[in-house]
């Protein structure tokens, strides 16, 4: 089988091709896709639960710590701290966070409109209900068993 026939080649391909126009996009705005990622999922008002981010994102706690650190440090979030639960931390968007959140949010939204122009809606809604199940053959960890 050549690796152009191979479901996982495919999706990678498409995946670092996605990833590489959204850098270029991202940097035009002195952000990172992760960090447009992160800031997509964080509630603009409420804050979101930091440990509810990274499962969002399919990242491990550990790869979004040192995000949020940097997020942080470039004044694009802040932190507060449960009154009630100690452990549990909420991560909020400062003003500059929510302006990035806009711009990644419209970043997305051009790139997905693009695709529905180019695309027809039923090829991709064939799209999305392959990907669907090919994504539930990995979580069910029944591949390797």
């Amino acid at each position: 089988m050549k690796p152009e026939e191979t479901v996982d080649y495919n999706v990678k391909v498409c995946w670092h091709a996605i990833a590489r126009m959204y850098n270029l996009q991202a940097a035009k705005f002195d952000i990172t896709t992760s960090i447009g990622f992160v800031l997509l999922n964080i509630h603009p008002q409420e804050g979101t639960p930091a440990t509810k981010i990274a499962p969002k994102m399919g990242l491990e706690a550990r790869s979004l710590t040192r995000i949020l650190k940097s997020m942080e440090e470039d004044g694009l979030i802040y932190k507060v701290g449960d009154a009630i639960d100690k452990r549990s931390v909420r991560i909020f968007l400062t003003e500059k966070g929510l302006d990035k959140k806009e711009l990644a949010r419209q970043t997305v939204r051009t790139f997905n409109q693009k695709v529905r122009e180019q695309i027809p809606e039923n090829e991709l809604a064939i799209f999305f209900k392959v990907i669907n199940q090919i994504n539930g053959l990995v979580e069910s960890k029944e591949v390797y068993k």
